[in-house]
């Protein structure tokens, strides 16, 4: 539901800012705003240090890398294009987990379950405008954001992998300090920086971007990380995303309506992951 609310967030604060440092500082509040929330922190500090090759890994490839790939393809392919794109990324996520985790297979009942979530948001796409666009840069685009989806499974991978050495909290925090930091310092390079002044509409949205990364990400490399999570089935439920996404614009949107293609869509995305949860627990019945 918060990542849902993300696309709004973001389409204010691109109005006034530049993506790669509207991004990064974005990034770096959520990492300070998680910092008090972490309890006995000085207690927790060893294994940071012991681990900081891989915070700093998790922060370039899931923060710095993802994002950047994120803003720089859907600068060059339609919204809806770019959406189903993105929306694919379970798929690959699965792919990328059924040769990395011993323990995550892609059988064919998910498989199954990962192409009919991907048909649902297929058609939410489709029912948008600007699927029509052809040409090189769009191409380009394309390459960019599986590129991210990739990059995205082996993030996940990573998080999945230490189940108990960096508390996820901790991992959250500096990770996404390092890599919104980094962000920032490559937006200024290749978009040159801008101070500003900005409205508070912009920094309504910063604030709200920045709490529900802080939040959502926590919560997220908290679920990674128990040994009895499956990469694959815990990003099945990526698959809502699109659909809170589409019930957020017809409810505050006033050009935006309910379709019945949208609503078709919707219920191929329940269908997937109804099915997949049914195989989960006829697996712990047995």
């Amino acid at each position: 539901m918060l990542w849902a609310t993300a696309f709004v967030g973001i389409k204010v604060g691109l109005k006034y800012n530049m993506p790669l440092q509207f991004a990064g500082v974005r990034f770096f509040i959520s990492g300070i705003i998680i910092l008090p929330f972490i309890k006995n922190i000085r207690e927790k500090l060893p294994a940071a240090k012991k681990n900081v090759g891989k915070i700093l890994l998790v922060g370039f490839i899931l923060t710095f890398m993802q994002y950047a790939l994120f803003y720089s393809g859907m600068n060059l392919v339609p919204g809806a294009l770019g959406a189903m794109i993105i929306g694919s990324g379970p798929l690959f996520i699965a792919l990328v987990a059924h040769f990395l985790m011993p323990n995550d297979k892609l059988t064919r009942g998910k498989l199954f379950s990962i192409l009919l979530g991907l048909s649902g948001v297929v058609i939410i796409s489709l029912g948008r405008k600007g699927m029509g666009a052809t040409g090189e840069m769009v191409l380009v685009g394309i390459v960019i954001l599986l590129l991210n989806n990739i990059l995205s499974g082996f993030g996940n991978v990573i998080i999945a992998r230490d189940k108990r050495k960096i508390p996820p909290l901790v991992l959250g925090s500096f990770s996404m300090i390092f890599g919104g930091a980094l962000l920032f310092v490559f937006g200024v390079i290749v978009e040159g920086y801008n101070p500003g002044p900005f409205p508070a509409e912009y920094y309504l949205s910063l604030g709200w971007l920045s709490f529900l990364s802080a939040a959502a990400i926590s919560i997220w490399y908290t679920l990674l990380k128990r040994p009895e999570v499956v990469v694959s089935n815990l990003n099945m439920w990526k698959f809502i995303i699109p659909v809170l996404g589409a019930i957020l614009s017809w409810l505050i949107l006033p050009n935006e309506n309910p379709t019945a293609v949208a609503i078709a869509g919707m219920i191929l995305v329940a269908l997937a992951l109804f099915s997949l949860n049914l195989r989960i627990g006829s697996r712990f019945r047995k």
